[in-house]
């Protein structure tokens, strides 16, 4: 038989809060984790493998693969009770089998079989640990299929900027020897100014990767760029069944390679494999599973049912029903995500387009060509959260707007440019509104870059980044210093400023609110707030309804880093504006041709023969 999702436990390493993601202990039980793969349960106790890394998704097995039965094995040592059980879609507990041991003074194999029939709509197996008089011990415990599955070697890429978060993800990969027997390649794309060669590290796990490592310093393509060349190097340069893409920011579990390695090599048909997103400063709170584009407006969000932000400290899987329906995506970020071989030959590369919206396009792409993609539980890495992240308003909100219009122009089956163009005019007053002009700014490049067509889009892997930042340059809004401290103190009355704050979902309210705020941004500011700001603005409350009425503010990063100070200029607000309502119009007349544009142009932007001359150079 083969394992196809080992029982895990955490690592020395890793800080106690995150034992809920392993085990579910009740609070005055405490295991003794011996191993990565045993434990000892004291007496007296019960503990449940009904979590986040160890329960089985068997509805996803069910769905994509044609396994029909699951084995549970294990070895025991001592007394104690071993019971197995599975939930419905509802999140609903059943109990399907159990086996006492008894004074077992040697190891113990035992083994459930059970069946994925009744997993259609969702619903994980599990088992429980229950104890008396005398503990017990549990090791090598793994879900295993009767059916051999083809060997399949995967190649792990990493693009990274950050050679000490690559180096530590290296470590991690290389951690574990059962890991290491499906790794046959892996791709460092170095596109930082330090690179991963001189990190102190580095030698240590170039030995344990030994021959499997490849490292290719290029200049910084951006994620694409990078991811693209890992891919580019597994399927020109190796024979290697299936591509992992990984973040260099993250905390790897590397069971999560084995698990996606097992479904890729089980699944009834070639489908894309996703990791779930796990908060990296909350080590038990699951950030992002299944994630979907809405094509009707060609936003991503969370799919239909898919659980955000849950804290499994706090509620584990058996006491949270909405965990357990099964949740199709239709993309995957590329935090970490696998791809079969025959994806890639048939799909082609990732588009030119640096960072933001490749990861979407790519599985939309695929899934026109009949590969669906497949967010996995219990296959994830930690990464720093969104909500830490305001890559809307900073420079990323370039790469954000051309090439969310690029995606809406290739894979959209509506006609959309009157939603584009309505939303973009409303959101372009909601930035100018909060003094936002440099993101505005940045949007409206976008959008003339866009309008330009995509013979530009390779070019612009070099050059698109330098022209942000020098555009960025002539903006107070996107300078960032230390703190507040740095300013005088603010001359708003903060009671007033907790008076502009409060939200309201009446339309007619908001029409006034939105009116006042424009009429006040064209009046000229006071001129004392070009020096001294009015208010100190937590990230949080930067909303437009208050900075629109204010001439001066200064505003916190999202992540708590820095402030910059926003003043108002009723001269950029007129012109800015204008000029998107005139680039807007444009996008509304021409969107039929442009569309036609791009998607005539896809085979080339996608060819391996366009992407070698891009590394080549």
């Amino acid at each position: 038989m083969d394992a196809v999702h080992r029982i895990v436990l955490p690592r020395e390493d890793d800080p106690l809060d995150v034992r809920p993601m392993y085990l579910d202990e009740p609070q005055d039980v405490h295991c003794r984790v011996d191993s990565r793969r045993a434990l000892t349960v004291p007496e007296h106790a019960k503990v449940s493998f009904a979590t986040y890394f160890n329960a089985f998704p068997a509805s996803y097995w069910k769905r994509w693969t044609a396994v029909g039965e699951v084995v549970l094995r294990l070895e025991v040592r001592g007394s104690g009770r071993i019971d197995v059980y599975r939930s419905k879609p509802s999140g609903d507990v059943v109990h399907l089998d159990g086996r006492f041991v008894k004074d077992a003074s040697e190891w113990t194999a035992l083994e459930f079989a059970v069946s994925l029939k009744p997993f259609e709509d969702g619903g994980f197996i599990w088992f429980d640990v229950f104890t008396h008089e005398s503990p017990l011990a549990v090791r090598d415990a793994e879900w295993a299929v009767r059916t051999p599955l083809p060997p399949q070697r995967v190649a792990v890429t990493i693009t990274t900027m950050r050679p000490h978060d690559a180096v530590a993800a290296l470590a991690a990969l290389g951690s574990d020897p059962a890991v290491l027997d499906v790794v046959g390649k892996v791709v460092v794309a170095d596109q930082g100014a330090v690179k991963v060669r001189s990190v102190d590290g580095f030698d240590e796990v170039a030995r344990v990767l030994g021959p499997r490592l490849t490292v290719v310093e290029q200049d910084n393509l951006g994620g694409s760029g990078g991811f693209t060349r890992g891919m580019f190097e597994a399927i020109e340069n190796s024979d290697v069944e299936q591509v992992m893409l990984m973040d260099d920011d993250i905390r790897l579990e590397p069971e999560a390679v084995l698990r996606s390695n097992a479904f890729a090599r089980a699944a009834a048909k070639p489908v894309i494999v996703g990791s779930h997103m796990l908060n990296l400063q909350a080590r038990t709170r699951l950030h992002s599973s299944a994630e979907i584009v809405d094509l009707g407006t060609c936003f991503w969000r969370a799919a239909p049912g898919a659980v955000t932000d849950h804290d499994f400290a706090t509620s584990s899987l058996r006491e949270t029903p909405a965990l357990h329906p099964r949740v199709d995506a239709t993309y995957n970020g590329w935090w970490m995500c696998l791809f079969p071989r025959e994806v890639i030959e048939r799909v082609g590369y990732p588009l030119p387009l640096f960072i933001k919206w490749d990861d979407a396009e790519y599985s939309l792409r695929a899934l026109e060509h009949g590969y669906p993609t497949v967010s996995l539980p219990g296959s994830a890495v930690w990464h720093m959260p969104w909500t830490d992240k305001n890559d809307s308003t900073d420079w990323q909100a370039y790469f954000h707007t051309r090439n969310r219009l690029v995606l809406a122009a290739l894979h959209s089956p509506y006609d959309v440019r009157s939603w584009i163009v309505k939303h973009g005019l409303k959101l372009s007053l909601r930035h100018l509104l909060s003094m936002e002009y440099s993101t505005v700014a940045l949007q409206q490049k976008a959008l003339e870059d866009f309008l330009d067509g995509p013979a530009g889009l390779f070019d612009s892997l070099r050059t698109a980044l330098p022209e942000v930042r020098r555009l960025r340059d002539g903006f107070s809004d996107a300078r960032r210093l230390e703190s507040a401290r740095e300013f005088p103190p603010p001359t708003f009355d903060a009671v007033r400023a907790e008076a502009l704050l409060q939200p309201t979902s009446r339309k007619a309210a908001i029409a006034v609110r939105a009116a006042k705020s424009v009429l006040h941004n064209l009046r000229p500011p006071q001129p004392a707030t070009g020096d001294r700001p009015q208010l100190n603005v937590p990230a949080l409350d930067a909303r437009w309804f208050l900075l629109g009425n204010l001439d001066s503010a200064t505003v916190s990063t999202a992540d708590g880093t820095g402030v910059a100070f926003y003043k108002r200029d009723p001269e950029q607000f007129r012109t800015l504006m204008a000029r998107a309502v005139r680039n807007y119009r444009r996008l509304g007349r021409e969107w039929p041709r442009l569309r036609r544009l791009y998607r005539d142009a896809l085979p080339e932007l996608t060819s391996a023969e366009r992407w070698r001359k891009v590394f080549e150079n």
